[in-house]
């Protein structure tokens, strides 16, 4: 009865000595903070019209060129990354403007700006339905994205922000 109390009590002091691995930056939950808003910068190029061909002559049987439809969501409402062992997964969550919204997706933003400021941007972009559909509830215009970063991607970032129109949310490296 004796030897097993003590080997209880030993393996029970080890245990909780190991409690500081929460906190410590070696633990990789700790490698990005909570997002916090942050400021969109508007262009004027969401004024241009994708109606007009922008000229360049092709052959009579070539294919016309794919139309991006997708824009910016309304708003990015929840922003996550989480570790992987081979990265990290970025998890955004936005509210659409209207429903019906459909192939979400982050893209990337590359920019030189952002390279040497170690940022990792992307825009969250939605397509919306030819027909007019509702705007309804918030939570039946609730659109989620996510994409998956290798760390080779993750090699020198301090901040992956994720755009939408009206705001954007970032989160910071410890």
């Amino acid at each position: 009865m004796l030897k097993p109390l003590t080997v209880l009590v030993t393996a029970g002091m080890m245990l909780s000595a190991c409690g500081g691995w929460r906190d410590s930056r070696v633990n990789p939950s700790n490698w990005f903070g909570p997002s916090n808003p942050a400021p969109v910068a508007t262009s004027a190029d969401a004024d241009a019209n994708p109606l007009i061909p922008s000229g360049g002559g092709k052959g009579l049987f070539a294919r016309p060129d794919a139309v991006d439809n997708t824009i910016p969501i309304t708003r990015v409402t929840e922003l996550k990354v989480e570790p992987t062992t081979t990265g990290a997964i970025v998890y955004a969550v936005g509210i659409a403007n209207r429903q019906g919204a459909f192939d979400a997706e982050l893209r990337r933003v590359i920019s030189e700006e952002n390279a040497k400021a170690g940022i990792l941007a992307y825009t969250f972009r939605v397509d919306y339905p030819e027909d007019a559909t509702p705007q309804g509830a918030e939570n039946t215009r609730t659109v989620r994205a996510a994409a998956s970063l290798s760390r080779k991607d993750l090699a020198g970032i301090k901040v992956i922000r994720v755009e939408g129109q009206q705001g954007a949310l970032e989160s910071r490296r410890r």
